[in-house]
């Protein structure tokens, strides 16, 4: 018996490599490719939430925001093997394989406007972002408001929608909003943002699926219901020829943003993609240091500001001479062009107009940055 031990004990030994090997392979494999299995949802339970949530005025409990959380991931499963994005996993083993060619053509025709998009509209991100989370919505839903109107507070359609998320005046009132000849919350990023939180949980009530949820804020629930009744399926893969164009590219430009906005990929190929969107260069503001007189200096005030602010646009809101503007802040629309935030220097007076009109100014900053970037790429 101990010679056979023995035996047993060397041949073990042997296997130990090879036996190591096999379990980082599984480990490997078990990463990308391991389908989280969806757990039972309540869907009266569910709807009673979502109806309680539309309907409330006052900040969302913390356990219905996580019970949303929970539940609403789901909407993603036509998408995503397991519901959501993960960065630190390329992007070809979870994503549907139908997306990848689906999306190839806006790819190549707007990947690059993506790309500045993905620079210039970070403080926008982060401030949807903020408030999806507070609905237990997924946060990939903010770039719906790319494919709507390039994250543009001002963007109006010939349909007569308005703002980052192109309500049409009759939608917005029944969400809260007030839209008449003197006040138009459409186009104020916090309400309009809020509002579209409410609307699009409502949609995802009556369909369960995000896929269609963008296919129904485009095109209307009702021709959804009909893809649905005439194929028998609510898979967004399954109907998708049974949805008007528009409302099915306005999937796949959903997609192709996603994609681009998550991965920073330049080439198209869904196979090299690991990125996060918030993942920017970094750059250290301290070389740019002002040469202030001593009594500038104790005039002067700080305040630290991120976003795509404009050095030329601030001044004109402030009543301040470019040179002047530069003189206190040397390298202002380089810094933050990189993601960085910087350290705002004024004289007193002056920043007290500043935090007067903040919003506003960053709103005209954004705006003329995003008809530079398409200036660019219509020529």
């Amino acid at each position: 018996m101990k010679k056979i031990a023995s035996i047993l004990i060397s041949v073990l030994l042997l296997l130990q490599p090879f036996v190591a090997a096999a379990r980082s392979t599984d480990a490997s494999q078990v990463l990308t490719d391991t389908i989280v299995p969806k757990l039972p949802v309540d869907t009266t339970k569910e709807n009673k939430v979502i109806t309680e949530v539309i309907a409330s005025k006052d900040n969302l409990k913390k356990d219905k925001v996580d019970y949303l959380a929970n539940v609403t991931k789901y909407g993603f499963k036509d998408l995503f093997k397991n519901y959501s994005y993960n960065s630190s996993i390329p992007y070809s083993s979870q994503v549907n394989p139908n997306a990848e060619t689906y999306m190839q053509d806006y790819l190549q025709s707007h990947q690059g406007y993506l790309l500045q998009l993905k620079k210039t509209g970070v403080t926008y991100f982060n401030l949807i972002d903020r408030i999806l989370s507070q609905y237990g919505l997924p946060r990939e839903l903010k770039y719906l408001a790319v494919i709507e109107s390039d994250l543009n507070s001002n963007a109006l359609s010939i349909k007569g929608a308005r703002g980052p998320w192109q309500f049409m005046p009759y939608t917005a009132r029944d969400y809260g909003l007030v839209v008449n000849q003197n006040e138009d919350d459409r186009i104020d990023y916090f309400k309009s943002t809020n509002a579209a939180a409410k609307y699009l949980l409502s949609l995802y009530k009556d369909l369960k699926d995000w896929l269609l949820v963008i296919a129904a804020y485009n095109g209307g629930e009702g021709r959804v219901f009909s893809a649905i009744k005439k194929t028998g399926s609510r898979n967004f893969w399954d109907l998708q020829y049974n949805l008007p164009e528009e409302s099915r590219n306005h999937v796949k430009k959903f997609i192709a943003t996603h994609y681009v906005m998550e991965t920073g990929n330049t080439d198209g190929n869904v196979a090299n993609s690991n990125f996060n969107y918030s993942d920017l260069s970094v750059l250290d503001s301290s070389r740019f240091t002002a040469n202030l007189t001593e009594a500038e200096k104790s005039r002067a005030v700080s305040l630290e500001v991120a976003g795509r602010y404009n050095a030329e646009i601030i001044a004109k809101n402030i009543s301040m001479s470019q040179e002047d503007f530069d003189h206190y802040n040397p390298g202002f629309n380089h810094v933050l062009s990189t993601g960085s935030s910087y350290k705002l220097q004024l004289p007193s007076e002056k920043m007290e107009i500043f935090k007067s009109k903040k919003f506003e100014i960053l709103n005209e900053s954004v705006t003329q940055l995003l008809q530079d970037v398409k200036s660019n790429f219509s020529q």
